[in-house]
C-alpha cells in the first residue's frame, strides 16, 4: 500500500514533532489519516481494561501511533540521506521511485 511517497517497510526519519530526528521502519499506512505507523516513533499511553476473555491485562499500555506523512522523509538505501522522492520509468517499462540526491533507485 502506498499513499505519496512512503510505502510499507520503508526506512523513514521523523522530520518535525517531539520524535524529531527518530528513525525507525514504516509498520503500516493509514490511508485515511496520511499518516504511517513507525516502529519505535510516537509513543503514546493507552489506558486499558482488563478482559479476561481475550487475555488482556488492564493498565497503562505504551504503544505506536501514526505519524503524518508531512513530517517524514524516506531515508534513500544507496547514499544513506533523508531525501526527497521522485519517479521515473526504467528501459523495462517499470515506474521506480528514485532518490532526488544521488538518482539512484529507492525500490528493491
Amino acid at each position: 500500500m502506498q499513499v505519496g511517497k512512503v510505502r510499507k517497510k520503508d526506512t523513514v526519519v521523523v522530520i518535525a514533532g517531539k520524535d524529531s530526528g527518530k528513525r525507525g521502519k514504516v509498520l503500516r499506512i493509514v490511508t485515511k489519516k496520511s499518516a504511517a505507523l513507525v516502529e519505535g516513533v510516537n509513543f503514546v499511553k493507552r489506558h486499558t481494561k482488563p478482559n479476561p476473555q481475550k487475555n488482556v491485562k488492564g493498565g497503562i499500555v505504551e504503544r505506536e501511533a501514526p505519524v503524518h506523512l508531512s513530517n517524514l522523509m524516506v531515508i534513500c538505501p544507496e547514499c544513506g540521506e533523508a531525501v526527497r522522492i521522485g519517479h521515473r520509468r526504467l528501459e523495462d517499462g517499470r515506474k521506480v521511485r528514485i532518490c532526488r540526491a544521488c538518482s539512484g533507485v529507492v525500490d528493491r
